[in-house]
C-alpha cells in the first residue's frame, strides 16, 4: 500500500484534486473531516478545546461554531489580536493524526494494493510529512485562492485577502511546501489541466507499487 500525503495552502484546491484522484481509484480521508468528527460534543478533543477557548466558540445546541472558532485561534482581524492557532494545533493535531494512521492502517488490511491519500492543510505544521510516501502539493496563483475563498465564505475580495494572508502566515510558505514535495500540481489553469496532471500524478504513483 502507498500511503500519500496531498496538501497545499488554503483555498488551493486539495478537495478538487482528491476527489479526481478518487476518480482514479484511490482511497481519500479528509483530515478537516476527522477534525470535524472529533470535535462533536462529548469528545475529549470538543472537551478540550471548549476548556481553552471557552463557551463563546459554541452554537446554542453546544457544537461548535468553526467561524467563532477560526476567529478565537487566529485573532480577530483587523485588530492585533494574538494568534492561538499553535495552541488550538496543540489540541487538535495529535487526535486527528492518529486516527490517520488507524485509517490507513485499516486501507491496508483492506487492500495491500491501496492507494491510501490524506488530504491535510498542515501535513508538514504538523510534522507528519514522513508518515507518508510520497507527498503532493497544490498549489494556485494568489489571486485565485483570494477569489475561491471569498466564494467559498461569501466574503468581499478585501476581507478574504486579509483573511487568507492571515491564514497563510500561520502555514508555512507556499514556496517551502514545494520544496517538500514528491509532486506538484498547479490547480492555476482550467479544471481539465488539472486533472491531466493528477492522471499523470497517479501513473507514477501505480508504476511506484
Amino acid at each position: 500500500m502507498l500511503k500519500i500525503g496531498l496538501t497545499g495552502g488554503i483555498a488551493s484546491g486539495k478537495s478538487v484534486v482528491g476527489e479526481m484522484f478518487v476518480s482514479l481509484g484511490a482511497h481519500l480521508v479528509q483530515a478537516d473531516r476527522i477534525a470535524h468528527e472529533l470535535m462533536l460534543p462529548g469528545q475529549p478533543v470538543y472537551n478540550e478545546v471548549v476548556r481553552h477557548f471557552g463557551g463563546g466558540i459554541l452554537n446554542p445546541d453546544l457544537s461548535v461554531d468553526r467561524a467563532k472558532l477560526a476567529e478565537a485561534a487566529f485573532g480577530k482581524a483587523p485588530s492585533n489580536t494574538a494568534s492561538r492557532i499553535e495552541e488550538l494545533n496543540r489540541i487538535v493535531h495529535p487526535a486527528v493524526i492518529r486516527s490517520q494512521d488507524e485509517w490507513m492502517e485499516e486501507m491496508g488490511r483492506q487492500d495491500p494494493d491501496a492507494v491510501a491519500i490524506v488530504e491535510a492543510a498542515l501535513i508538514l505544521e504538523a510534522g507528519a510529512a514522513k508518515r507518508f510516501d510520497k507527498l503532493v502539493v497544490v498549489t494556485c496563483s494568489d489571486e485565485q485562492r483570494v477569489a475561491r475563498f471569498a466564494a467559498r465564505q461569501k466574503l468581499d475580495l478585501e476581507a478574504a485577502r486579509k483573511e487568507v494572508a492571515r491564514r497563510m502566515a500561520a502555514q508555512i510558505p507556499e514556496a517551502e511546501k514545494i520544496k517538500a514535495a514528491d509532486f506538484v500540481i498547479d490547480n492555476s489553469s482550467s479544471l481539465d489541466r488539472t486533472r491531466e496532471q493528477v492522471r499523470q500524478v497517479w501513473q507514477h504513483l501505480r508504476g511506484a507499487q
